[in-house]
């Protein structure tokens, strides 16, 4: 193997990851039987951080040496999460209904105290287990499952800077994710299938979908235009804008709070002293903010399609500090995310059956944390094509929500440690 990498000059290289990007997605897209059995197995999102890691494995990039990683979690990542929670329609997601609302919500709640007891469990049944988590900081890839599930890619990524954790568990951490969350979707759409009976037993009030219906027929709005030069100048200025005012106010605070390091410690929130943690908290609420404006309406635009386009060049670049070489199976991680997903089901199973909740809001409830906005609309859709939207809403509530989830895990994972 080469001592020095064939491509070090950061300009070859971004050119090389953009050619990449555009081939997955290419491939992704393109109606071919291989192509599409070969992405129903290997997520697009998997092959943009193994692409780049295989360069960097054989020595054909250098990610250490590229100051690239840097530029797009620094400046790329808060303003894709603006982007991204600034779609929000808070008034139509309250719009579906209490049993809707608190179906999902369950969810969300299975998955952010369910990693830490499912961990706490194969921790007690594997004393060999118990301290890799700690001494292989098995606990920070961990973390980034919550916000996988609760808030897809962005959040995902948010949590592996902030907790740190390193390249070769992430690897293995999406992997697993990916087997575990594509069972479960293969489970809800075959269970989309048999849902009468699945109602039955859940003792479900149907009529609650037939309202739902109602309400999203009832919600319209204007179809996407394209945007011209004017328009994609206001999205990149809100993105990168609202990522500015992200950073210097999370510079102040956490200079406010480091004194007090040693104290929060003790409670295990010493990450507030991060100024990480601060901008990708404050990106996030700033988001927030901006769904109640008409920025909102960007959403028409593509500011999603552009906050996604980042994400995923974000996640080539981390790639490239991957050393495939340095990937080893782990049984307890598989465990723990396995035991992690049975929770979140039993939770969501006993809370519809308390509302008498139809399946189909497990089923969408449940693909909107896990799954998120790619696969939610597809699961709902598979119960009635208008009631895709549901998915949407949901999947997009799942934004908001997938970084502070995310955090209350890390704490609540301390706490076993």
């Amino acid at each position: 193997m080469l001592q020095e990498p064939i491509v070090t000059n950061d300009a070859i290289l971004l050119g090389i990851l953009l050619v990449f990007l555009f081939l997955i997605f290419w491939g992704s897209k393109f109606d071919n039987k291989w192509l599409v059995k070969i992405f129903s197995v290997i997520p697009a999102l998997l092959l943009c951080y193994l692409i780049p890691g295989l360069l960097n494995s054989f020595n054909i990039i250098s990610g250490d040496n590229s100051d690239l990683y840097r530029v797009t979690t620094n400046y790329l990542l808060p303003a894709a999460l603006i982007l991204l929670t600034s779609t929000a329609n808070i008034r139509a997601i309250l719009g579906l209904g209490k049993t809707a609302l608190l179906t999902f919500l369950s969810g969300t709640v299975g998955i952010i105290i369910g990693g830490p007891l499912a961990l706490f469990i194969v921790m007690k049944a594997s004393d060999s287990f118990a301290v890799q988590v700690v001494d292989m900081e098995y606990w920070k890839g961990l973390i980034t499952v919550t916000g996988s599930w609760i808030g897809g890619s962005s959040s995902q990524l948010a949590l592996k800077e902030v907790y740190g954790c390193s390249e070769e568990l992430f690897a293995i951490i999406l992997v697993l994710d990916a087997i575990v969350a594509n069972i479960w979707t293969a489970v809800l759409i075959y269970g989309a299938g048999i849902h009468q009976k699945i109602d039955k037993w859940l003792k479900a009030d149907s009529s609650a979908i037939e309202d739902v219906k109602q309400r999203i027929l009832a919600y319209k709005e204007e179809k996407d235009k394209p945007a011209d030069l004017l328009d994609l100048s206001l999205i990149l200025a809100v993105g990168f804008g609202g990522a500015a005012l992200a950073h210097a106010l999370s510079f102040g605070l956490s200079e406010v709070l480091t004194p007090f390091k040693s104290s929060l410690e003790a409670y295990g929130l010493e990450p507030f002293t991060s100024k990480f943690l601060w901008l990708i908290l404050l990106s996030t609420t700033i988001g927030i903010g901006f769904s109640f404006t008409k920025l909102r309406s960007l959403e028409k635009l593509g500011s999603s399609d552009i906050a996604t386009l980042m994400i995923y060049f974000l996640i080539m670049t981390i790639g490239t500090r991957l050393n495939l070489f340095g990937i080893g199976a782990n049984g307890g991680l598989l465990l723990v995310i396995v035991i992690w997903m049975f929770i979140h089901i039993a939770i969501m199973l006993v809370t519809a059956r308390v509302l008498k909740a139809p399946f189909f809001f497990v089923a969408v409830g449940s693909q909107a944390n896990i799954g998120g906005v790619a696969t939610a609309p597809a699961v709902a859709s598979v119960f009635h094509p208008s009631l895709a939207p549901v998915g949407v809403l949901l999947a997009v509530l799942s934004h908001i929500l997938g970084t502070y989830g995310g955090i209350i895990t890390a704490w609540l994972m301390s706490l076993f440690l």
